[in-house]
């Protein structure tokens, strides 16, 4: 766009967007380390603040294919209480984000079924097809009113022995987060983080020692009417 040129359709900044968040979850039987790293100062949402991986769903998601999908219950949660099912599009958005923004591969060995996508031909590159069955849903919020980007957000928990990447390896990342890191889960609070992270934390601390889904997902819906405190608990979706 021309410098001084008014677009004539500005970005509805009030819009909610769906997102996708991913915690890593690195030696959970001995020294419990999660993935974190930092936005930048410029950074229209969470300036300086350390957070997971994560970002917007983005239009093409839905048409990338897994090489393994979700399970059948976090499906169903993520179905639950929503205008549509963009479950599919959620994992790969997720997968996606980690890939950009940590270099992380959370794939297995496949070929692709088409040429990828343009945002996808890094990953593609690697001989890897996003898989998503290693992955849990375990929370989700959405953005109080009021802030300047508004997301709702759903949580993921993958095992680091779930990635086909070498886990210290950030060299494929791209500069969106800086300072990427493995931290110790017991000292993730002493880092500058969301308020929302910290309560994340809180649920990643009870499922450590529990490697099954949990028996249900907290959602901190906040809308223009009120704030809940929600359960999701959906049902496995048929296909």
């Amino acid at each position: 766009m021309a410098r001084g040129m008014i677009p004539s359709h500005p970005p509805d900044k009030s819009r909610i967007r769906d997102a996708a968040t991913v915690i890593v979850l690195r030696d959970r039987d001995g020294d419990p380390h999660i993935l974190m790293g930092q936005r930048g100062a410029r950074a229209a949402f969470m300036p300086n603040k350390f957070v997971f991986p994560g970002g917007a769903v983005d239009a093409g998601d839905a048409d990338v294919t897994l090489a393994s999908p979700l399970p059948s219950l976090c499906a169903g949660r993520l179905a639950e209480d929503a205008a549509s099912d963009i479950s599919h599009a959620l994992a790969v958005a997720a997968i996606r984000e980690l890939w950009e923004e940590t270099g992380q591969i959370l794939g297995q060995p496949a070929p692709w079924p088409a040429a990828p996508p343009a945002d996808w031909a890094d990953f593609a590159a690697t001989g890897h097809a996003p898989a998503a069955a290693g992955m849990q849903f375990v929370f989700r919020a959405l953005t109080p009113p009021g802030r300047p980007r508004r997301f709702d957000a759903r949580f993921f928990l993958v095992d680091a022995e779930a990635l086909a990447s070498d886990p210290d390896d950030f060299s494929a990342a791209s500069d969106e987060l800086s300072h990427l890191q493995w931290v110790p889960l017991a000292q993730a609070r002493q880092f500058d983080m969301p308020f929302i992270t910290e309560v994340v934390l809180s649920e990643i601390d009870a499922r450590v020692t529990r490697r099954s889904p949990p028996d249900s997902v907290p959602f901190f819906k906040n809308n223009d009417e009120e704030s809940l405190f929600l359960r999701l608990r959906g049902q496995p979706l048929v296909d």
